[in-house]
């Protein structure tokens, strides 16, 4: 009788090892699919005046690509610093773009939510959600950064919004555009 009771503490004890070992890969990738260093995959970008680019025709350039949605209290909290810290400074700059991408959410919502919330940088559409799931794994939340270095490849990665993080961030878009076109692509 006393071997049932150590089996199974042994199996409680290996089912919480390998939940836990799940729940650090899944803090690891914090729900991405992609990592630093890969190739950005790419997308046609839907603008609110109708116009249509792809995110690889801006290769050559530093590229934030900030996904969002207007439901989401951490990204309203987070806009706010983006259009400060990021988008003011870069904005003039022809080495840098800036591309909001709003998650799951009709034209007319992602338009009301650019005058709401008072960013100047573009808000661009992603109904489906199919741009966002090129990034993230279903079911992961928004307010992800998805810093782009010239050469194309994903140079930063954020998750919801962490000062330190940020800083980071800002720090990483700096140094990119500091970098001459020429030496980011070798």
């Amino acid at each position: 009788m006393k071997k049932i009771p150590v089996l199974l503490f042994l199996i409680l004890c290996m089912a919480f090892a390998c939940h836990n070992r799940t729940a650090q890969i899944e803090d690891a990738s914090r729900g991405y699919i992609v990592k630093v260093g890969d190739d950005a995959p790419d997308f046609d970008i839907h603008y609110l005046d109708g116009s249509t680019e792809r995110l690889s025709n801006y290769r050559g350039k530093v590229v934030m690509l900030q996904f969002t949605a207007s439901w989401c209290g951490v990204c309203r909290k987070e806009m706010p610093y983006i259009e400060r810290d990021v988008w003011q400074k870069h904005k003039e700059n022809l080495d840098f773009a800036l591309i909001a991408v709003d998650y799951k959410e009709p034209a007319d919502t992602t338009q009301k939510f650019a005058e709401t919330i008072r960013v100047t940088y573009p808000l661009t559409l992603d109904e489906s959600g199919e741009k966002f799931h090129r990034y993230a794994a279903q079911g992961a939340g928004v307010t992800r950064n998805i810093i782009i270095g010239r050469d194309g490849k994903i140079a930063f990665l954020t998750r919801l919004y962490d000062p330190g993080e940020f800083a980071e961030m800002v720090r990483v878009i700096e140094e990119l555009l500091a970098k001459p076109s020429d030496e980011s692509s070798r």
